[in-house]
């Protein structure tokens, strides 16, 4: 065999297992991550926060609908879910099975797109960083889900809809307010209707966004929102190994496609070394989930969050 044959055979093959890893390996092994957050006032007892979200679920995904529910016995103080629950047309039930032990906890959520309309066929370079992201009009494409039996289960079981909304909860004895907004990806978020000064006799103010375009950060945090909460990027989903997110789905910087760093009104194209110190804190779940249509992972392992809130 000529060499050229050798090394050509050789990167089909490498291609080829990487791609039965991301599809049939690491797109299960689910995880939960965990980071401690100094955002609380002064003197405010440590709270917990499990932080769900993109768990685009589809009936037949029984090992994700076990884990999920499986996250109750963490016992966290609240949960927050960001939205793209669904991957299918009859997926609500399921979501609602999945979440069913977590709505015990009090919990808030805000929705995304696939909330709203079954997902659809997508280039799968994409997550590369190649090819025409989601516009505005694409989702009249594809049918439209249940999302009012979503909602009214969630809110059925105790959860706050942060959709467009500003509002005061208390967790554990002590007032938080959040501030959420609609799914800025498919653009129906008001921030503006709900835009207020972080209020003085809380804890913390926290931010809860679907997609988290630039737009909506610098908004929120304009306002003094503490920490902002968020998902839709899954972080990057297919990245490379030492070096990251090569798409985000949004204009965030694939710096923070997931995990937790530093934002700031401005911060687009900054590091978290030129953070300001009174930046607020940015949590960008990579999610627990894909679009049906294109199953993989790669150096991005599906993820669930335990933020643990602490004095500043």
């Amino acid at each position: 065999m000529h060499a050229l044959t050798k090394t050509s055979a050789a990167v089909a093959g490498a291609g080829l297992g990487t791609l039965a890893w991301a599809s049939l390996v690491e797109r299960h092994l689910y995880t939960l991550r965990r980071f401690e957050l100094p955002v609380l006032a002064s003197g405010a007892r440590p709270l917990r926060v499990l932080h769900l979200s993109d768990l685009h679920l589809v009936p037949r995904q029984e090992r994700r609908i076990q884990w999920v529910r499986g996250l109750a016995s963490l016992e966290p103080d609240f949960v927050i879910n960001t939205g793209d629950n669904c991957s299918d047309l009859q997926a609500v039930p399921s979501v609602l099975r999945a979440m069913g032990p977590l709505l015990e906890f009090p919990g808030a959520f805000v929705l995304g797109s696939n909330d709203y309309y079954a997902p659809a066929p997508k280039n799968p370079l994409m997550y590369v960083g190649v090819g025409r992201p989601h516009k505005r009009g694409d989702e009249l494409e594809v049918p439209s889900l249940p999302v009012e039996d979503l909602v009214a289960g969630f809110t059925g079981g105790g959860w706050v809809d942060l959709d467009n909304v500003r509002t005061k909860l208390e967790i554990s004895g002590m007032p938080v307010e959040f501030a959420g907004v609609n799914d800025p990806h498919i653009e129906l978020d008001d921030y503006e209707s709900v835009s207020a000064p972080a209020a003085a006799d809380v804890v913390a103010t926290v931010g809860v966004v679907h997609a988290p375009y630039v737009r909506v950060l610098d908004a929120m945090t304009a306002d003094g929102a503490g920490l902002v909460l968020a998902g839709h990027t899954h972080g990057g989903q297919v990245c490379v190994p030492l070096y990251g997110a090569l798409t985000t789905n949004c204009d965030l910087d694939n710096a923070r496609a997931k995990g937790v760093s530093r934002w700031w009104p401005g911060a687009s194209g900054h590091r978290d070394a030129d953070a300001p110190t009174n930046a607020a804190w940015l949590h960008v779940s990579a999610g627990l989930g894909h679009n049906k249509y294109n199953p993989v992972r790669l150096a991005c392992r599906p993820e669930a969050t335990l933020l643990t809130l602490v004095p500043r």
